[in-house]
């Protein structure tokens, strides 16, 4: 039986390549940290999210029983209501889907979504470091490889 293996990446020594071949390789990796930016922002913002969402289930207690609140119906709306259970809320877990759970189950939901979040939060962080690595050694080739190229010009 004949292995089938993925043909590995070729690898390419970044001095080798000319300026515009560097210029390109620049472009690409200013893509990608610009993606991976939005990214790190973008899961900040869940992570704030979920927090809230955390914060808010441990402000259902028994004390605040028939007491009015305000129920958010969207992000900008809400509307007067009555707390007539401090036991069990409504979580949403995703597409659509809402689940009842008590207080110390939907804290421990908003935990671990908190912490998955941080989780790939990190590596994320790195990749973005070894990125940002990456791009400062480029403009020091491509630096270098101007400077050589304007050596013979002033001499």
């Amino acid at each position: 039986m004949a292995s089938t293996t993925a043909p590995q990446p070729q690898q390419i020594n970044v001095t080798d390549l000319d300026l515009p071949q560097l210029a390109d390789v620049r472009r690409q990796l200013e893509e990608e940290l610009t993606h991976l930016t939005n990214s790190f922002t973008q899961l900040r913002q869940a992570q704030a999210k979920f927090k809230a969402c955390m914060d808010n289930v441990k402000q259902v207690t028994p004390e605040r029983k028939d007491k009015t609140i305000l129920v958010p119906l969207t992000n900008s709306l809400y509307v007067p209501g009555k707390l007539c259970d401090t036991e069990n809320v409504v979580v949403d877990v995703g597409t659509g889907y809402y689940v009842k759970k008590t207080r110390a189950q939907a804290v421990k939901h908003y935990e671990a979504k908190v912490d998955y979040i941080r989780t790939n939060l990190e590596a994320l962080q790195d990749t973005i470091a070894k990125k940002q690595d990456n791009m400062n050694y480029l403009i020091n080739i491509m630096q270098m490889k101007l400077q050589e190229q304007a050596a013979p010009k002033a001499s």
